[in-house]
C-alpha cells in the first residue's frame, strides 16, 4: 500500500563517470533545497531513505553513489524494487564525459581513479564504463559534463530538479557543431545544415544565431518554418509517451556545421514553440563561441 508520505517524498539517485561532477551535482541539488547524502554505500540506501522520511522537514532526497562496491547493482537494483513497491518516486541523474576530458581533470587533482589499482587510469575509466553500463541506460536524466562549465551544468540540474512538477515533459533544446562531435546526452538529433549558410555572408560571418540579423536571414527561409512546425509537432506527438513511460526529460540537439548561426537561431526559435505547447523548456549553446 502506498503511503501518503510517499507521494510527496522524491529521490534522486546521483551517479555516473568519477570526476564528470558528481560533487558539483551533489552541490546544486543541496543549493535547490535537497536534503544530500554524499558517498552512500548502496546497501544503506533504503536505510537512509527510511530515516529520512521519518522527518517532517525532508521531502526531497538526493543520494550520490558510485560504483566501488562490489555488490553495487545487486543491493541498488534491490533497494529500487523495494522503493517502487511502496510508491517512492526514484530518478537518476547519470553525469559522464569523454576520456579525454576524465583523464585531464584526474591529471589536473594528481588522484587516481578509483577502480584503476595498479593498472593505468584508462583501464580504471574503461572498467568503469562498463559498470555503469546498465545505469546509463536507464537513467531519466543523462548529462555529458566534457565541453559545459560549472555554469551550464547548473542550469540543466536547475531545471530537472528544481522544480515539482514531475508529470509533465521537461525539455532541453541544445545547438551544436557537427564539426565537434554530437551530443552524446542527446535524445533527439536534428540536423539544419540544409539551411543556406550565414557563414558565407560577410556582413553576418561575425554574428551569431543570437544576433537579429543571422535569426531574422535564417528563419526568413521557408523550409525553416516548415521544419520547425514540423518537428514541434513531432515533439508534441512523442510527450505524452514518453511521460506515461516515466521517461519525463529528453535533451533535443540541433546541429549545423560550427554552431554557430543556423542552429542557435534554430534552437532558440524551436524552444520557443515549445514553451508555447508547455513544454518547459531549456537552452543551451553547446559550441558558441568556439570558432
Amino acid at each position: 500500500m502506498v503511503s501518503a508520505d510517499s507521494v510527496n517524498f522524491d529521490v534522486v539517485l546521483v551517479t555516473g563517470m568519477s570526476g564528470a561532477g558528481r560533487s558539483t551535482a551533489a552541490h546544486v541539488l543541496e543549493d535547490l533545497g535537497w536534503f544530500v547524502i554524499d558517498n552512500l554505500p548502496p546497501s544503506m540506501l533504503q536505510q537512509a531513505i527510511e530515516l529520512a522520511r521519518g522527518s517532517e522537514d525532508i521531502s526531497r532526497v538526493a543520494v550520490v553513489v558510485d560504483v566501488r562496491g562490489k555488490s553495487f547493482f545487486r543491493d541498488l537494483n534491490r533497494t529500487l524494487e523495494s522503493l517502487s513497491h511502496e510508491g517512492i518516486l526514484v530518478r537518476t541523474l547519470f553525469l559522464e564525459a569523454s576520456d579525454e576530458s576524465l583523464v585531464r581533470r584526474f591529471e589536473s587533482s594528481r588522484r587516481p581513479h578509483p577502480l584503476q589499482g595498479s593498472m593505468r587510469l584508462t583501464d580504471g575509466l574503461a572498467a568503469e564504463r562498463i559498470a555503469l553500463g546498465d545505469m546509463r541506460a536507464i537513467a531519466d536524466v543523462v548529462i555529458d559534463t566534457t565541453t559545459i562549465n560549472v555554469h551550464d551544468l547548473r542550469r540543466k540540474i536547475e531545471a530537472a530538479f528544481g522544480h515539482q512538477d514531475v508529470m509533465t515533459l521537461h525539455a532541453t533544446v541544445m545547438s551544436f557543431g557537427f564539426k565537434y562531435g554530437i551530443p552524446v546526452d542527446a535524445d533527439l538529433v536534428a540536423d539544419v545544415r540544409f539551411l543556406p549558410n550565414p557563414h558565407w555572408i560577410p556582413e553576418l560571418h561575425p554574428l551569431n544565431g543570437l544576433d537579429d540579423l543571422v535569426a531574422e536571414a535564417v528563419l526568413a527561409q521557408p523550409a525553416a518554418q516548415t521544419f520547425l512546425q514540423l518537428y514541434s509537432r513531432i515533439v508534441g506527438v512523442i510527450a505524452p509517451g514518453y511521460v506515461e513511460e516515466g521517461k519525463r526529460y529528453v535533451t533535443i540537439a540541433v546541429g549545423c556545421t560550427g554552431g554557430k548561426h543556423r542552429s542557435v537561431a534554430m534552437s532558440e526559435d524551436l524552444a520557443s514553440r515549445l514553451r508555447q505547447d508547455d513544454i518547459e523548456t531549456l537552452v543551451v549553446h553547446r559550441d558558441l563561441g568556439r570558432e
